[in-house]
């Protein structure tokens, strides 16, 4: 491999020739050998880094063309977006386990977007640290990254799979109005409900935690840009904290705004934890949806067996003809990793000390790869699992009329002790509710048949 010799402020560093990190990266990478290749820094925080450069560079230009040219804007503009269109990914290097602010982060897209704009304009004019980095510092553009990266991945990702589950859960309904079956709690047969009826519940949780995630974007809205390392805003230009969440907003179509209180900004995780609390509401009901699912489907003979999923690949090596729900389990696998997530961003966003939160790369990564595994979890359920669901009537029907608590309709007419006896009668000698209430002297035939409607319970 071939060199490149690159200094910072401690010394000459030896760096891939082909890369356009520079010496603080080179450190970086090779004092923090830990998770290398697999616990890299999310991608959206790189490109969210792409983002906020461009809205920096702007915004100084704005704010101090003597310094932020013309020429040094447009071709750090141009590198930003390779960097914001994945275009440079291999020239992040960096893994999640560095420091806790995300300095060497910051540092790497100050290196990479400064060689990458010095390659454009074909002379180095473009410093690291004094231009690409001009009026911010890592302690507020990590954060904003952090919301960049938060808001996008909610918005752009997880929202758009949830209503694609919640259609299909809308076109379920549809197709099954009118079907009757027995109702469960504390897994034991309870009373009917219709099969819509059941879909719909699972319809108004995504509904519900969609609301809630909505609920948290304001909070992720608000950007730390501008704080610079304490929150004073030293070294940021009067007006550059507003300037460049107004450039953010513009590039993302995304209502960022800056912070009211950077000294807040810069130490508290509190939006990132209420926002991640959605997530896992989300997660929580996406387990419960799963599980109900094969529940439902278990047997095929065995089982509940009250409806049918798609068989997408042989469950055994040894049993034959075994095909297992693997739909519902990847789910629910996804859910357990999201609910450990989010109890390592509560641990995580409760250690801010004094001016700065110094746990912010685990928080993003855990963050990020929530959102990532629950929206294509749910597209993956929803596409091959979810759409192919089909209710089997016959065994609905045959499982509602041998329910004993159908005898619920009969307590306004024998009342609820009479009717306990005959669930208990039926229950023993094995006998229909209608066979038990007649041997017991409660109603005739006639007069139960009267008032025992199953479908009419719903």
């Amino acid at each position: 491999m071939e060199y490149r010799i690159e200094h910072d402020s401690m010394g000459e560093m030896k760096v891939p020739a082909d890369k356009y990190w520079g010496a603080q990266t080179e450190r970086s990478h090779e004092n923090f050998e830990i998770g290398v290749g697999i616990e890299t820094m999310p991608s959206e925080i790189i490109h969210a880094f792409g983002i906020l450069k461009t809205a920096a560079a702007r915004a100084n230009h704005a704010l101090k063309p003597e310094k932020m040219t013309a020429r040094k804007l447009e071709a750090i503009e141009q590198a930003s977006k390779e960097v914001t269109d994945g275009k440079l990914n291999e020239h992040f290097p960096l893994v999640v386990w560095q420091t806790g602010s995300g300095t060497q982060s910051n540092m790497n897209s100050n290196e990479v977007i400064a060689a990458r704009a010095n390659e454009i304009l074909g002379e180095k004019l473009c410093h690291p640290n004094d231009d690409i980095n001009m009026s911010q510092s890592s302690n507020d553009t990590f954060p904003t990254a952090m919301h960049i990266s938060a808001t996008l991945a909610l918005e752009d990702k997880l929202i758009p799979a949830v209503m694609q589950l919640i259609g299909t859960f809308e076109e379920l309904e549809k197709k099954h109005a009118g079907v009757v079956k027995s109702g469960r709690t504390h897994l034991q047969d309870a009373v009917p409900i219709a099969f819509s009826q059941e879909i719909s519940g699972w319809r108004s949780s995504l509904e519900k935690d969609i609301a809630l995630i909505r609920a948290a974007l304001p909070g992720l809205y608000e950007l730390a840009l501008g704080g610079t390392a304490v929150g004073t805003g030293l070294n940021a230009p009067k007006g550059f904290a507003e300037a460049v969440a107004s450039e953010v907003a513009a590039l993302t179509g995304k209502p960022f705004r800056t912070a009211e209180n950077k000294f807040h900004a810069l130490t508290s995780k509190d939006e990132i934890v209420f926002a991640h609390g959605a997530v896992k509401a989300l997660a929580g009901d996406m387990m419960k949806i799963a599980n109900d699912v094969r529940w439902l489907a278990s047997g095929p003979r065995c089982g509940l067996g009250e409806i049918r999923i798609p068989e997408n690949e042989p469950g055994s090596s040894i049993m034959p003809g075994k095909v297992n729900p693997t739909q519902c389990e990847q789910v629910t696998m996804v859910a357990v990793q999201v609910m450990g997530n989010d109890a390592a961003i509560g641990f995580a966003a409760s250690q801010g000390n004094f001016e700065l939160n110094v746990f912010m790369p685990v928080i993003a990564y855990n963050f990020l790869q929530s959102v990532r595994l629950l929206a294509e979890s749910i597209i993956s359920f929803n596409k091959n699992c979810a759409v192919g669901i089909e209710a089997d009537r016959d065994k609905m029907r045959h499982n509602l009329y041998n329910s004993l608590m159908l005898a619920t309709a009969l307590n306004p007419t024998i009342g609820y002790e009479n009717a306990a006896k005959t669930v208990k009668l039926a229950f023993k000698e094995d006998i229909s509710l209608k066979e038990a209430c007649v041997k017991l002297g409660f109603l005739t035939p006639e007069a139960f048949d009267e008032v025992f409607h199953p479908e009419e319970m719903v």
